[in-house]
């Protein structure tokens, strides 16, 4: 007997019947093009239509503008007009603007996919992004309209800028060149991703309290707009564990790595726009967490409160600070338990990402580029060959090919000391599969080594990835330059400088070709009409537009402006405002009166003592010492100087939190000395970040890159400085060298030795050959008198100097620096002078934009082309 089929009951007459959708589930790295054709083509035609038509689109003028803010206030955030505050009106602003990036976003992931082209993907352990809002209305280029339509609604929009957390995900260059990249990338069109970690504190917040740096948590998280969690892209991660040998159903040998603790990442997107263009890249943080679940209740109703939250908390500490303190054994385990997650979490989503292609895995390279920022992602080359031989099963020779053809490492120092090494126990400890793979890329590279240079046994020794030390290390640096198909430098002499010194057997082994130079760059969006709008519109008001915000090299068409009085006296009304900008911020919160019209001079950046901010302050009391010993008259004559510094030092870091006391102790007597007045003050801005940078560096008009010769891999403040009309003093090192070249030896106050005496130098002051200059004699003396406070404080600082054999040649450099000042003091007194090189400079800064650069990795290291965008 047969059934008939039950059928739902017939809709009423004059009813179209609906069309249902069928049902699909999200993967971790959404659909790949066959999937997305696929279910395009399974959806109704009519269903299509309605979709499209009710898609969501981007606000179009000041009362959409308007219309967006006051709904995510009313609705978002459930507040009316009359408890709308600067907070409520910047989380409206912020919402209205994110809705229209998402927009962009989501079309820039969906035309990457169909394009099905070549990606860049960029692993940095630091990405210094900065606030977001006022980088978005100007990317967008809808800033003149968020302005006029916040202030009809009652705000001012400098007022919800300042709302907005720094994101606490950097501490310095190496974060913020992170940042420029990304920016130019999606400016330039480039199918790019960024992978990071979404650090709940970074790094810390600085606070100066009683002279000295005191670290608090910098929880920034407390509403952050412009991320989007995503639960459902989560990938186990795991550490410790045994290794062991199987065999699967073909009977071959296979390695499985198991019984480990594992951890969940879960992945946060944040959107990066590109200014004047749709495109909007990723980037994306992971976050740990339990994979067992944030809470054990069992545990809990046993009574052991604390236990049933434990594994939560573990698991948590992996994404909770940047760079922990690694002078202890806990510590150095954190942090190699960050850069594993983070990797393992980032290769997980590459790979499964480009399976989705359906590609044979040796078209990998073609289709995946991977950026090392530094050493701390270089775990990632040999995750990539864990996952090709104990995953997919590919033979060893075949998968370390795909590896070396995917990656580029990116090196930032030449300082030997700098260079990352891990112990063998620890990862033995931590990672016993990786610590496996990592002898096996050792063997293979050595025997390649010996083949080459048969005679040469000593090179094996310092080539290997294992350094034979007690106990044993890795150098991360070296297994980065084996398993990478480029090795680049960021500036001319430092790249020339690791070829010639600590990469020189693998110039021997691979041949100069593997070894680049990729001079660093800055985004002209953010560090010129970001941060100084007023400098930017006169530069566009004499170009005919803003194009040289795209094109930097279009600023050499300001020369012919160069003699024109009323040209120069609005560039330094502009400088002038700046300054008096900055000189309120520091009466705010310092309490310290500085006159807008003395020279600013400025040293912000970490603190170390090889960038020798204490060079700086020992020129700072050697100036103050003269002007205590002239007469009323002579005083008369000085140019007034503001000595301003800012920085954090590590927080294990001893020396450079003693330079910071200095500072503060001689601003203590400097700032409060009746005779001095204003011809010197000393100011520390403390806790400096990405903001407070938009705020200070348009308001330089000397600014310090005085680092020992051979030490800074590049620096990229220099490049900020200079493009907002600042003069630099500094050293012959890094891209100073660069940039001297650009805008001319007369625009610049070089000092100091240069890199090919340095190590002639410190073999001197090993051996007792050099007396200490009789200034910094002076200096010295002043501080063991007592005049700025306890000298016990300051003993290691003097002491690095004498016994230390003053590593980085500040007693060497001290005449110098001195004598290069005076020369600043008196260019500065001649301020027609003083403008044209200003203005000189600013013109010749085309070379140094982050989009030049990103051009040069994808020409030269990624071979990948821009992708045109989809209106």
């Amino acid at each position: 007997m047969s059934t008939a089929p039950i059928s739902a009951t017939p809709p009423p007459p004059g009813v179209v019947e609906p069309h249902l959708r069928p049902k699909h589930k999200r993967t971790h790295t959404g659909f790949g093009i066959r999937e997305i054709k696929a279910v395009e083509a399974s959806i109704p035609q009519q269903l299509r239509e309605a979709w499209r038509k009710l898609a969501a689109c981007e606000f179009q003028g000041k009362e959409q503008f308007q219309r967006e803010v006051v709904r995510h206030v009313e609705t978002t955030l459930a507040r009316s007009m009359y408890n709308c505050d600067d907070a409520a009106a910047y989380a409206g602003t912020a919402l209205a603007l994110r809705d229209k990036l998402v927009i962009g976003w989501n079309k820039t992931q969906q035309n990457q996919t169909l394009q099905d082209q070549k990606r860049v993907y960029y692993l940095s352990l630091e990405f210094l992004m900065g606030r977001a809002l006022d980088n978005a209305m100007l990317n967008t280029q809808v800033k003149d309209v968020a302005r006029d339509g916040i202030a009809e609604l009652g705000f001012r929009i400098e007022d919800v800028i300042n709302q907005e957390h720094d994101a606490a995900l950097g501490n310095g260059g190496l974060g913020r060149l992170a940042a420029c990249f990304l920016d130019g990338l999606a400016t330039l069109n480039y199918p790019g991703w960024g992978y990071g970690l979404r650090y709940r504190y970074g790094i810390f917040k600085q606070e100066i309290v009683d002279g000295y740096q005191v670290e608090v948590p910098d929880y920034w998280l407390d509403f952050n707009p412009w991320e989007f969690p995503r639960p459902d892209v989560a990938v186990d991660v795991m550490f410790y564990g045994y290794v062991k040998k199987d065999t699967d159903s073909d009977g071959k040998t296979i390695i499985v790595w198991e019984g480990g603790e594992i951890v969940q990442a879960i992945a946060y997107d944040v959107p990066v726009p590109g200014f004047d263009t749709s495109t909007t890249n990723n980037l994306r943080l992971w976050s740990s967490k339990p994979a067992s679940g944030e809470f054990d209740f069992q545990k809990f109703n046993s009574g052991d409160y604390e236990g049933s939250i434990r594994d939560q908390q573990r698991a948590e500490t992996i994404s909770a600070v940047l760079y922990p303190n690694d002078n202890i054994s806990a510590g150095k385990e954190l942090r190699l338990k960050q850069q594993y997650f983070w990797v393992a979490a980032s290769l997980h989503d590459i790979v499964r990402r480009f399976k989705k292609t359906h590609r044979p895995w040796s078209q990998f390279p073609d289709q995946v580029a991977i950026q090392l920022n530094d050493t701390h992602p270089t775990l990632a080359i040999v995750e990539l060959q864990r996952i090709l031989i104990d995953v997919e099963h590919i033979p060893w020779d075949q998968a370390w090919e795909i590896v070396t053809a995917t990656f580029g490492y990116t090196n930032h120092t030449v300082l030997p000391e700098a260079l990352e090494k891990w112990s063998v126990p620890l990862m033995q400890h931590l990672l016993p599969r990786h610590l496996q793979i990592i002898y096996d890329i050792n063997l293979f590279f050595l025997q390649k080594v010996e083949r080459m240079f048969p005679k040469d046994r000593e090179m094996l020794t310092r080539v290997s990835i294992i350094e034979e030390s007690q106990p044993q290390v890795l150098r991360m640096a070296y297994l980065a330059i084996i398993g990478s198909h480029k090795v680049n430098g960021v500036a001319e002499l430092h790249s020339d400088l690791i070829k010639a010194t600590i990469f020189k057997d693998f110039v021997a082994i691979y041949g100069p070709d593997k070894f680049a130079n990729v001079t660093n760059g800055i985004t002209p969006r953010r560090w010129l009409h970001q941060a100084n709008p007023k400098l930017s519109d006169l530069i566009a008001s004499k170009l005919g537009g803003y194009e040289f915000l795209k094109e930097l090299s279009q600023l050499e068409r300001l020369r012919p402006f160069i003699d024109d009085k009323e040209f120069r006296r609005e560039w330094m009304e502009i400088k002038l405002s700046n300054k008096i900008r900055l000189a309120k911020y520091i009466r705010d919160t310092t309490g310290i009166s500085v006159n807008p019209h003395a020279l600013f001079d400025i040293q912000v950046k970490r603190i170390h003592e090889y960038k020798r901010q204490q060079m700086n302050i020992f020129g700072v009391i050697d100036r103050y010492l003269n002007l205590k010993a002239m007469t009323s008259e002579e005083r008369k004559k000085v140019v007034p100087r503001a000595s301003i510094f800012g920085g954090k030092a590590a927080p294990g870091y001893w020396m450079a939190k003693t330079i910071i006391r200095l500072i503060n102790a001689v601003g203590e007597v400097v700032n409060k000395d009746k005779d001095i007045g204003d011809l010197l003050k000393v100011v520390f801005i403390e806790d400096y970040n990405v903001s407070k940078a938009e705020l200070i560096i348009p308001a330089s008009d000397i600014s310090e890159h005085i680092s020992t010769a051979g030490t800074e891999a590049s620096g990229t403040s220099n490049m900020k400085f200079v493009l907002n009309g600042g003069l630099i003093i500094g050293t012959c090192d890094g891209a100073n060298i660069e940039i001297t070249r650009e805008i001319g030896d007369e625009n610049i106050f070089l000092l100091g030795n240069l890199a090919e005496d340095v190590e002639d130098l410190r073999h001197r002051h090993r051996y007792g050959q050099v007396e200490m200059d009789p200034k910094l004699r002076a200096v010295c003396d002043e501080i063991e008198k007592g005049t700025f406070g306890d000298p016990s404080v300051y003993e290691g600082l003097i002491s690095s100097l004498t016994t230390g054999c003053d590593y980085y040649l500040v007693s060497d450099d001290f005449s110098s620096y001195l004598t290069t000042q005076d020369l600043v003091d008196e260019a500065y007194r001649d301020k027609d002078g003083w403008a044209t090189k200003c203005i000189n400079s600013v013109a010749s800064m085309g070379f140094f934009s982050a989009d030049r650069c990103i051009n040069e990795y994808a020409d030269m290291i990624w071979n990948v082309e821009p992708l045109v965008p989809v209106k």
